[in-house]
């Protein structure tokens, strides 16, 4: 199993910037890509950006593109999103995510039901 905890949320004002972390641990050799995830109040979970196992292929939702940038270590025990220029409509709970399935090097899933682990979520308010 796969336990997977974020941290770096809280409150701040739009045009702030805000890095948010995410700790794998336990069975970390069976995690292939990695994504960030958000849901904001009333709203469905969405993607906001994916790296792939081997980091060398990224995807980001166009509503976050040029402003947030995905990073994971080598080791693939930490996941990070830094955020800038953030939007009152950022506001969300953000979750990470991993797939235990060796899709290749380069894959990017951008689904929901293919992420098999989940953290808890930190809140990120952007106050206008």
């Amino acid at each position: 199993q796969v336990q997977l905890v974020e941290s770096g949320g809280g409150l701040v004002q739009a045009g702030d910037s805000l890095r948010l972390s995410c700790a794998a641990s336990g069975r970390t050799s069976g995690i292939y890509a990695m994504a960030w995830f958000r849901q904001a109040p009333g709203k469905e979970r969405d993607i906001v950006t994916t790296i792939s196992w081997s980091g060398g292929n990224t995807y980001y939702a166009a509503s976050v593109k040029g402003r947030c940038t995905i990073s994971k270590d080598n080791a693939k025990t930490m996941l990070y999103l830094q955020m800038n220029s953030l939007k009152p409509e950022d506001t969300a709970v953000y979750s990470c995510a991993a797939e235990k399935t060796n899709y290749g090097a380069y894959y990017l899933p951008r689904s929901i039901t293919q992420y098999d682990y989940w953290g808890q979520g930190t809140q990120v308010t952007v106050s206008s």
